[in-house]
C-alpha cells in the first residue's frame, strides 16, 4: 500500500513506519478485540431494555437497518484512518490532515469522550461485579423479590460500594493494558469474548426450555405492533453508539492492523458480532421475563431489578444469576480495555511515554476524575447538590455528576466526533486516496461507491438528527 494513500493536501502525509508499531498477531485477534469493545454493556444491558421500552420487533428491524446504513460506514472510516496512519486518534488526524486545526480537533474530541465515558463507565462496570458477588454469596436472594428495586437504589446510593468496585475495575483494566497489544489486550480478548459468547449461548438454551421462549421470539422478531418516531431515533442513536464510534477506540485498534489487512471485512465482522450478541441478549432475557409475568418495558431496571426477580423463581436461579452478571462484567471489561487503550496509546504515540508509565498515569487520572461519579448517588456535593446546581440547565431537570458527564459525552462529544469523521473521509480526503484506502487488501472493493454515497449523503444528516434529538434541541 502506498504511504500516500490519504494524501489530501497534495503532499505526502507524515505516517508512522508500519514496522515500528505493535500489531495484532492476526486479523481475528483484531475482530475479537474490536467486537469486545463494541459489545459492552450497551449490547447486553441497554439494547434489551430499550427494545422492551420501544415495543420489540419493529424497533429491532429499524435498528438493524441503521447499523448497516449509518454505523457501519463510520466504523469502516475509523478503522481505515487508524490503519493508514498507524497512530492513535489525535496523531492519526494530525498525520493525515497535514494542517491540524479542525480535523485534529476531531481527534481530541474522541480522546475527551473516551476519558469522560471511562470516568463513569467504571462505576457502572463495578455494579456488575457487585451483583455477581451478591449472586455467588447468596445475598442477592436473601431479600424478597419486592425489595430488589430498593436493593439497586441502595447500591447506586452507596459511596463505599461504588468506590470499592470502581477501584477494583480500574486495577483489573490497568493490569491487562500494561501487557501491551499482543500480550495484554489480545490475550485477554481471545479468552473473554469466546467466554462471553459461551455464557450467552448457555443462557439462551435455558431460556429456550421455558414457556416464555415463544412469546420472546414473537416480541423480538414477530413484526407486531408499531414504532414511534422517538423509537426510530433511539434505534438510530443506539446503532451509532453501540459500535464504540466517535470515541477513538476503533481508530486506535485499527492502528494496530497491518496496512495489508482487509479493513472493510474486519469492520463488517465487528458490526455483525455486536449485532448477534445484542439479539442473543434479547432472546436470553425476554423469555425469562415473559415466563414469570414481568414487564418487558421496565427500562434500565430490567437487568438489575426485573431479572433478579425472575432468577429468584427459577430452578438453579443463583447459578444463572451469577453467570449472567459475570457475563455483564466480561462485556464491561472488554469495553473499558479499549477506551483505556485509547488514552494510553495517545501518551505512547504523542508523548513518547513508556507503556507502564502511561498506564499508571492514565489510571491515576481516571481514578481522580471518576470519584465524583462514584459519589453521585448519595447526598454529597456530586449528588443532590449537583442536581440543584444544574436545575436550570436541562429544561428544569437537574443532573448529578454521573448523569451530567454521561449527557455531555453521549449527546455532544460522540455525535460531533462521529460527524467529523464522516465529513473528513467523505469530503476532505482526495478521491483517489480514499478509493485506494478502501480497496487496498479488501475483497469488497465493488462496494466502494455505495460506501462513499452513504458516508456523504446519509450518514451526516442521520448523525445530526441523532445529535439534535438526544440533546433535546428537537423532539421526536
Amino acid at each position: 500500500m502506498s504511504t500516500t494513500e490519504l494524501d489530501i493536501t497534495g503532499r505526502e502525509p507524515q505516517l508512522a513506519p508500519a514496522g515500528r508499531r505493535d500489531h495484532w498477531s492476526s486479523r481475528i485477534s483484531f475482530v475479537l478485540a474490536a467486537a469486545g469493545s463494541a459489545v459492552g454493556l450497551g449490547s447486553i444491558w441497554k439494547f434489551p431494555y430499550i427494545t422492551g421500552v420501544n415495543g420489540g420487533s419493529w424497533f429491532v428491524l429499524v435498528y438493524l437497518g441503521c447499523v448497516v446504513l449509518v454505523a457501519l460506514p463510520i466504523l469502516i472510516a475509523e478503522i481505515l484512518i487508524g490503519r493508514t496512519a498507524q497512530r492513535s486518534t489525535v496523531g492519526a488526524f494530525r498525520a493525515l490532515s497535514r494542517r491540524g486545526g479542525i480535523w485534529v480537533g476531531v481527534g481530541w474530541l474522541g480522546l475527551a469522550a473516551a476519558f469522560l465515558i471511562l470516568s463513569y463507565y467504571f462505576v457502572v462496570s463495578g455494579w456488575t461485579l457487585h451483583y455477581a458477588w451478591l449472586a455467588v454469596s447468596g445475598a442477592l436472594f436473601a431479600s424478597a423479590p419486592s425489595e430488589y428495586g430498593e436493593l439497586f437504589a441502595g447500591v447506586h446510593a452507596s459511596p463505599s460500594i461504588n468506590l470499592f468496585w470502581f477501584f477494583v475495575f480500574i486495577a483489573i483494566t490497568t493490569a491487562i493494558v500494561i501487557g501491551g497489544v499482543q500480550r495484554g489486550i489480545e490475550r485477554c480478548c481471545r479468552a473473554l469474548v469466546p467466554l462471553l459468547l459461551l455464557v450467552m449461548v448457555l443462557m439462551l438454551i435455558e431460556a429456550a426450555r421455558g414457556p416464555g421462549f415463544a412469546p420472546g421470539l414473537r416480541f423480538v422478531f414477530g413484526l407486531q405492533g408499531s414504532i414511534t418516531s422517538h423509537g426510530a431515533l433511539e434505534a438510530l442513536g443506539h446503532s451509532f453508539f453501540t459500535l464504540s464510534l466517535g470515541m477513538g477506540a476503533m481508530i486506535t485498534y485499527g492502528s494496530y492492523l497491518s496496512r495489508r489487512d482487509d479493513a472493510v471485512a474486519s469492520a463488517s465482522m465487528v458490526a455483525g458480532f455486536d449485532t448477534v450478541i445484542s439479539l442473543l441478549a434479547c432472546m436470553a432475557i425476554f423469555p425469562i421475563i415473559f415466563a414469570f409475568g414481568l414487564d418487558a418495558d421496565a427500562g434500565p431496571g430490567l437487568v438489575f431489578v426485573s431479572l433478579p426477580v425472575a432468577f429468584a423463581q427459577m430452578a438453579g436461579g443463583p447459578v444463572w444469576a451469577a453467570l449472567f452478571f459475570l457475563l455483564l462484567a466480561i462485556a464491561a471489561l472488554s469495553s473499558t480495555i479499549s477506551l483505556f487503550e485509547v488514552l494510553v496509546s495517545h501518551l505512547v504515540d504523542e508523548r513518547r511515554m513508556a507503556r507502564l508509565r502511561a498506564c499508571l498515569l492514565t489510571a491515576g487520572a481516571l481514578a481522580l476524575a471518576g470519584i465524583p461519579a462514584a459519589l453521585s448517588g448519595g447526598t454529597s456535593l456530586f449528588g443532590t447538590k449537583m442536581q440543584a446546581a444544574t436545575a436550570g440547565w436541562f429544561g428544569g431537570e437537574g443532573k448529578n455528576w454521573f448523569d451530567l458527564v454521561d449527557y455531555v459525552s453521549s449527546n455532544w462529544l460522540l455525535p460531533i466526533s462521529g460527524l467529523g469523521i464522516a465529513l473528513f473521509f467523505a469530503w476532505r480526503v482526495g478521491a483517489q486516496a480514499r478509493e485506494q484506502a478502501f480497496r487496498s487488501g479488501s475483497r469488497f472493493g465493488r462496494l466502494y461507491w455505495s460506501w462513499v454515497w452513504l458516508l456523504r449523503y446519509l450518514v451526516p444528516p442521520a448523525v445530526v438528527l441523532v445529535f439534535l434529538q438526544a440533546s433535546g434541541l428537537v423532539s421526536a
